[in-house]
């Protein structure tokens, strides 16, 4: 990770959970680091945990709401602005909602496609435009999530676990161009299973006792573990493409 001291990344989502948590890793490791989300008091207060554990790096708090295009088109131009632009974009930012195919609501859809599908998108060809001006290489990371590779019987996650798919499409895709434009930046997508995080209380909001089952029924991933699969993928020699990890608990069947 000695190469990426000092050089800046975006962490979308950055306020909570997997989000926190590798805003946090990639400060340890020297990076300056924005952590964008609407609710930046958390960010703000995980980056003073930062200065008191004497990290190397910085946390930049920055407000923005990425289902708006203008606001993450704000945020890129402030960052080209201070920090003379991104050489790492980590797309953490993402929501479930419980939203079936055949009762579900037009409105819940559409809020999970602007979130993990055209969000994500928008910040990786904000991410490109900014790091192509490098001589240096960067990295595009797309957290996407083991239902981006099959289908769960399960009602509540099917548009949710459609979106996902989206990644895994959407990473191999950015590869392929990147390759085609000849370009340093690689692009990765990071496929955890059930991760211990506030996603599964927001998506069983209704039934927390569901959610809370679910981790009791297994030891499942912590948000750390995420962290450090990015920084695994980070740490790979330049002419070294990873294109997907995915990872579960060990005792997750599916």
């Amino acid at each position: 990770m000695d190469r990426w001291k000092g050089r800046v990344a975006l962490v979308t989502g950055a306020s909570v959970g997997i989000g926190a948590a590798i805003a946090k890793s990639l400060v340890r490791h020297g990076m300056k680091v924005v952590g964008c989300a609407r609710n930046v008091e958390q960010i703000q207060t995980l980056a003073a945990e930062c200065v008191s554990s004497g990290f190397s790096g910085t946390l930049i708090p920055y407000k923005c709401d990425l289902s708006v295009e203008d606001d993450v088109l704000s945020m890129f131009s402030w960052i080209k602005v201070h920090h003379q632009g991104i050489d790492v974009c980590v797309n953490n930012a993402g929501l479930a909602l419980p939203e079936p195919l055949l009762g579900g609501k037009t409105s819940a859809w559409r809020t999970m496609i602007d979130v993990n599908v055209i969000a994500l998108s928008v910040c990786a060809r904000e991410a490109y435009q900014s790091m192509k001006e490098n001589t240096h290489d960067g990295h595009i990371i797309n957290i996407n999530g083991m239902c981006g590779h099959r289908v769960l019987r399960n009602a509540d996650l099917h548009f949710y676990t459609a979106s996902k798919y989206a990644v895994t499409a959407l990473t191999e895709g950015l590869r392929q161009e990147l390759r085609e434009a000849k370009s340093h930046i690689r692009a990765t997508s990071i496929s955890p299973g059930l991760v211990e995080t506030e996603l599964s209380y927001r998506l069983f909001s209704q039934n927390p006792e569901k959610a809370a089952a679910a981790y009791k029924s297994m030891k499942c991933l912590q948000a750390e573990d995420i962290a450090n699969a990015v920084v695994y993928v980070l740490s790979a020699p330049p002419h070294v493409q990873v294109g997907d990890v995915q990872m579960r608990p060990v005792e997750q069947l599916t």
